[in-house]
């Protein structure tokens, strides 16, 4: 069959995962690949399509591969999807699958956002493989590689894949009213940070009621008129100094306009299944930063403009990234139904966080993800200095390995509980003795 592989990575051959798929193409020579490096070749894609468009259509199998970029594909990756879609590229029935390298830090958010594209363009998707960065090294590795393309190979013979999602009715959003100034003098500094183009007036009137209704001073930062001289490269130079290769001015852009507000609020339209191609590129370039979490304890909220109830990977993405970050997601705030009253709601908890110091603690999507970072820090800790340093001065380096008084209960716990006999004697004892720790606050509580 006709394999074209859509190297998602901005290294182009210097790609990681793309070594996995060279492996693959050696292990099953039987099939004609061709590789189309999207990722490194964005810029010139976006001038000429026609090439890639002939690569696309002529192929049995697209095969994406890439690695995972801050809970999705890479924003070049993102593009060149626009790219596809908005070229009339037909690539009905054929069936596309995709191979990933991360740590497995929200692999599944990026899975999910290539399906839904996938889907959007009618393709026959088969699941996909989320490789670790050095599993190829691994035999191990190398046989999950192989026992993933076979199952490849043999769900195409057979007629298989995932079941095709439903067709939604389109959903217009409506356009929220905008108050009338009331001319008082505000204080504080929340910024909105936006892509919003000039024909948007749905999203444009949602970001005027906003700041109409919020009483604090905001600032709007759109991120069009930002001279972005294009989208993360994965090369590392910022590791140690947490400066950019790239002379944009980014990073220090990003420390010096955004992060030094009170709070940030992202305002944007719903595109091919995620915040768009343009905030995507903010987002990688966000790595400046490292897997530091400099926002740590302010809030967040979203002004959303298209049917975000639809989007339940999108809005995973959305609380993980708050909760991995260690911020109170004040709200989202879309216009399907009601934007003035969830842009009013949204303005009101953005206060009582602001007032009230309010950060809940982390759910599974902030725990689990913080481990993954504080587990490859501490690998890399060498490499990653400024991560490293940031990581031991905010105690994040919370091994339970070093929790030996704990442990050493735990063990004698354990010793009477594989004991019969003083399992008889103890009765409800157990239950009584895990529950002190907390008698003793409430207890507390009524000696205050």
């Amino acid at each position: 069959m006709q394999v074209c592989i859509i190297n998602g990575s901005p290294k182009g051959e210097y790609s990681i995962t793309l070594q996995t798929v060279l492996y693959l193409q050696k292990k099953f020579p039987e099939h004609t690949y061709t590789v189309l490096h999207a990722g490194q070749k964005i810029r010139a894609l976006e001038k000429d399509f026609s090439e890639a468009k002939a690569v696309l259509e002529k192929a049995d199998l697209l095969l994406f591969s890439y690695p995972v970029y801050t809970f999705i594909a890479p924003s070049q990756l993102h593009r060149f999807l626009t790219l596809v879609k908005a070229c009339g590229v037909d690539l009905t029935g054929k069936y596309a699958t995709q191979l990933t390298t991360s740590k497995h830090f929200y692999d599944v958010t990026a899975h999910r956002y290539i399906e839904e594209n996938c889907h959007d363009l009618g393709l026959r998707v088969i699941r996909g493989l989320s490789a670790d960065m050095e599993d190829l090294t691994t035999r191990k590795g190398r046989e999950e590689a192989e026992g993933f393309f076979r199952y490849v190979i043999w769900s195409m013979e057979k007629g298989y894949a995932e079941p095709e999602p439903e067709p939604m009715p389109a959903c217009t959003g409506k356009t929220a009213s905008v108050p009338p100034e009331d001319g008082q003098n505000k204080q504080g500094d929340v910024v909105i940070v936006t892509d919003c183009a000039p024909e948007n007036t749905r999203l444009t009137s949602m970001i005027e009621r906003f700041r109409a209704v919020l009483p604090l001073a905001t600032r709007v930062i759109n991120l069009r008129e930002f001279p972005f001289q294009g989208g993360c490269l994965g090369c590392f130079r910022c590791a140690v100094s947490g400066k950019c290769v790239y002379k944009d001015g980014f990073d220090t852009f990003l420390r010096e306009t955004i992060q030094t507000a009170q709070a940030i609020v992202y305002a944007f339209r719903i595109e091919d299944h995620s915040m768009g191609a343009l905030f995507k590129m903010y987002d990688d370039r966000q790595f400046c930063n490292g897997h530091r979490t400099v926002t740590m304890g302010m809030p967040f909220g979203y002004l959303i403009d298209g049917a975000y109830s639809r989007e339940a990977n999108l809005q995973t993405i959305l609380e993980g990234r708050a909760q991995v970050g260690g911020n109170f997601l004040a709200g989202t705030a879309t216009n399907e139904t009601d934007p003035d009253g969830e842009i009013d709601r949204l303005a009101d908890s953005l206060v009582y966080a602001l007032e009230q110091k309010y950060v809940p603690p982390q759910n599974f999507l902030g725990v689990g993800g913080m481990k993954i970072f504080r587990d490859l820090i501490w690998q890399m800790q060498g490499m990653m200095r400024a991560d490293h340093k940031f990581y031991k001065a905010h105690g994040q380096y919370d091994f339970p390995q070093k929790k030996w008084p704990d442990m050493l209960k735990m063990y004698a716990v354990g010793a009477l509980l594989v004991n019969p006999k003083v399992l008889a004697k103890m009765g409800n004892k157990m239950n009584e003795g895990m529950l002190m720790p907390y008698k003793k606050v409430l207890d507390g509580m009524e000696k205050e």
